[in-house]
């Protein structure tokens, strides 16, 4: 694939994203249950990171794949990851504008396909991805994104990896991503893994009866709906 092209599945994934609401109210942080699922996830990635040893995040460099409007990164940066050693790959144009207007001028954000623009091997200690192989419905597709990250991981990082596990019925542009599935992406991997984040339609209707009932049932493990994984790299 040379630079300018873009794949059939680059270009399906336009389309899905097109027919979505462009701000979706379920999703934002005036809402109970979304904000207290972005505490939990945060909370969770730097327990994390305190348990593969790293005293300053500053020091490592991020790339993360999707970085849509820029949220994840602007939470890295909250985080303590320096703004030079953060990257982002986005695929649609007008969410990279979006990212490119919030962050800092540091951060290098590039435009379209990731498989296209995927940086030079070893180059990250950490390639990220939330939400986006659940989007990606083309298997053969899936496999050379999940390649192309892993190469660019230095030898002793990792890909950090956040994504729901099953079916949405209601949704057939996305479909669930399990354990299984992670596993063989990276066969190569030592796949470290939790289930996280309240199933979203369960903490909707507990959050509105009081914002305490979300850590009440997201107690009960079958009820979470996303895996946060650590798929490391050996040195």
């Amino acid at each position: 694939m040379q630079p300018g092209d873009e794949s059939t599945e680059a270009q399906a994934v336009r389309e899905r994203y097109a027919r979505r609401l462009p701000q979706d109210p379920r999703y934002s942080l005036l809402n109970p249950a979304a904000l207290l699922a972005f505490q939990e996830r945060q909370r969770a990635m730097l327990a994390l990171f305190k348990r593969l040893g790293w005293a300053d995040l500053s020091a490592l460099k991020l790339l993360e794949v999707g970085s849509g409007t820029g949220s994840n990164l602007v939470e890295c940066v909250l985080m303590g990851f320096a703004p030079e050693h953060l990257s982002g790959i986005e695929l649609l144009p007008e969410r990279h504008a979006m990212a490119r207007a919030r962050l800092p001028e540091a951060v290098s954000l590039a435009q379209g396909d990731a498989l296209v623009l995927m940086p030079a091997a070893g180059s990250a200690d950490i390639v990220l991805q939330s939400t986006v192989f659940s989007s990606l419905l083309d298997d053969a597709f899936q496999q050379r994104l999940a390649a192309a990250m892993w190469v660019a991981v230095k030898p002793g990082g990792g890909v950090l990896w956040y994504d729901f596990t099953v079916d949405n019925p209601r949704n057939r542009d996305v479909r669930g991503v399990p354990l299984r599935r992670v596993q063989a992406l990276f066969p190569q991997a030592r796949v470290q893994a939790q289930r996280v984040t309240l199933a979203p339609p369960i903490a909707r209707a507990v959050s509105r009866l009081h914002p305490s009932l979300y850590t009440v049932f997201n107690a009960l493990p079958p009820l979470r709906t996303h895996l946060l994984c650590w798929i490391a790299k050996d040195r």
